[in-house]
């Protein structure tokens, strides 16, 4: 069994298509079709069901192709070690964070960084903290910006920064002559909160709940400034951080006395899988940041 025959099955199963394959691959339909037919005569086993011009893994297939992608990954591990220390000053970081983190502070923390170390690069992945985690776990990002969340078996995760929460009504909503609340004073209120796996939404139903109530979730939105605008169409009320997406002269920020609203975040990293010295260098550069920023 040679290398090259793995990988033009992984090509296969993941077209399910032995032309589209073969063109990814750069080879001829026939020769792609004789080292699939050699492997499965060594197996001692078919991989494939034909199925017209498209062919689908059959049971062993499915089997054999865990095992494949696992061995590959092992595989890129190893380059990437070599290629690390060799150059451990140069490399890539691939990094995710919080959607709320990408108007002022990603970005300000990898300008400063960047002053320091310009050979490094990053991949920028922004989505919710459950997709982060996932993310994390699969092995495709080496770290995370985000906010807490229990059960991280498995994963790091240390505290950078306290972000206050603030409730936040249209420039129209009868609070919005006041300064600061209760949470239990919107109690009534329609909400506009983040959609499920967004570790704010978390948030919002944890704190509505130490307050004595269930949010009446009338909207979800993806981003603050979503949600924001929707505020402001006087549509319902909504929890959120100080960010410069949102426009106050449509929205009026309101600080909750009662329960204390607050948000953590932090830098997250699978505990088992390799690390780059390139992303261990960051690691250790955002932690210092944000501890003398706290001083």
């Amino acid at each position: 069994m040679e290398l090259h025959q793995i990988q033009y099955f992984q090509t296969v199963a993941r077209t399910q298509h032995f032309t589209q394959a073969a063109e990814l691959l750069s080879i001829s339909q026939p020769a792609l079709s004789r080292s699939i037919n050699k492997l499965e005569k060594e197996l001692g086993a078919p991989l494939f069901e034909r199925r017209g011009r498209n062919v689908v893994l059959n049971h062993y297939g499915e089997l054999f192709l865990q095992r494949v992608e696992r061995a590959i990954e092992e595989l890129e591990v190893g380059k990437r070690e070599i290629q690390d220390l060799i150059n451990p000053d140069h490399g890539t970081v691939a990094l995710a964070f919080l959607h709320s983190l990408g108007s002022q502070f990603v970005p300000e923390l990898l300008s400063s960084f960047r002053m320091k170390h310009a050979n490094v690069n990053f991949q920028l992945y922004q989505a919710a903290t459950k997709m982060i985690l996932e993310q994390l776990r699969s092995g495709r990002i080496d770290l995370a910006l985000t906010s807490f969340q229990e059960g991280l078996e498995g994963i790091c995760w240390e505290p950078l920064l306290t972000e206050e929460l603030f409730l936040i009504v249209s420039i129209h909503h009868p609070l919005a002559q006041r300064d600061q609340v209760e949470l239990s004073a919107v109690a009534e209120e329609p909400f506009i909160a983040f959609k499920g796996g967004y570790g704010m939404r978390t948030i919002t139903d944890q704190l509505c709940q130490l307050a004595g109530f269930a949010p009446k979730v009338t909207f979800e939105g993806e981003e603050i400034a979503t949600v924001a605008g929707l505020v402001a169409a006087r549509l319902g009320v909504a929890l959120v951080p100080d960010v410069k997406v949102l426009d106050k002269t449509k929205v009026k920020l309101l600080r909750v006395s009662n329960p204390p609203c607050s948000r953590t975040i932090g830098v997250a990293w699978e505990e088992t899988k390799y690390m780059s010295p390139v992303s261990k260098v960051f690691l250790d550069y955002v932690k210092n940041s944000c501890r003398s920023a706290r001083k």
